[in-house]
């Protein structure tokens, strides 16, 4: 097993109900992962987790067409946000998973989520090995591997940065997807749905 901070995994799953009228941030953050056009008037957050079987389920069926559609042509600017939700193998991968993408570097981040989402049911199962193979797939060694996962700083800003977004952001169900300011309903959205809101907020 991945060898974590048990009392900072526990921390990081006390997330608080607290509700908003208006969740979420409208741009990106310094320590936010984006892609797309940063100017465009339309910004598409996405708070997940590589650990969440539902944000794998989207990832898979509506990602690739959402971002050929929006983030190819820089239609829309799409900002990634890290949480941590459930328990067990689901935060273990999943801060594991953040901690090495972040350590493949921007143009390997999107990346390395991609390859957890789409190994996510093998990670839950063999989580070093899976997670290894991921690392490795981006040019990390397993020395740097095992650095990267055991970075007391880089947990700490995991950790920093998933309290920003339930304690600021009001967010703590994943997906939450974000459009110019304006929350869906937590969960799974066809494109469809996705489109109206995109729609929606550009009017």
């Amino acid at each position: 097993m991945l060898r974590m901070r048990v009392a900072l995994l526990m921390a990081l799953t006390m997330f608080g109900a607290a509700a908003c009228s208006k969740v979420g941030g409208g741009g990106a953050l310094p320590d936010d992962m984006d892609m797309g056009n940063a100017q465009s008037k339309i910004t598409v957050v996405e708070y997940a987790s590589v650990g969440c079987p539902v944000c794998a389920k989207w990832q898979r069926e509506v990602y690739p067409a959402f971002k050929a559609k929006y983030i190819d042509t820089n239609k829309v600017h799409y900002v990634f946000r890290e949480m941590l939700v459930g328990g067990g193998p689901e935060i273990a991968v999943a801060a594991s998973g953040f901690l090495v993408a972040r350590c493949a570097g921007k143009d390997k981040y999107f990346s390395v989520n991609d390859a957890i989402f789409r190994d996510q049911e093998q990670a839950f199962e063999a989580p070093r090995e899976t997670l290894l193979n991921v690392a490795k797939s981006v040019g990390m060694t397993e020395d740097g591997f095992n650095k990267c996962i055991n970075d007391e700083k880089a947990i700490q800003a995991l950790n920093d940065r998933v309290e920003r977004h339930n304690q600021v952001d009001h967010v703590n169900s994943t997906p939450t997807f974000v459009i110019n300011g304006k929350a869906l309903e937590p969960g799974y959205h066809s494109l469809d749905e996705i489109d109206a809101a995109i729609k929606a907020a550009g009017a």
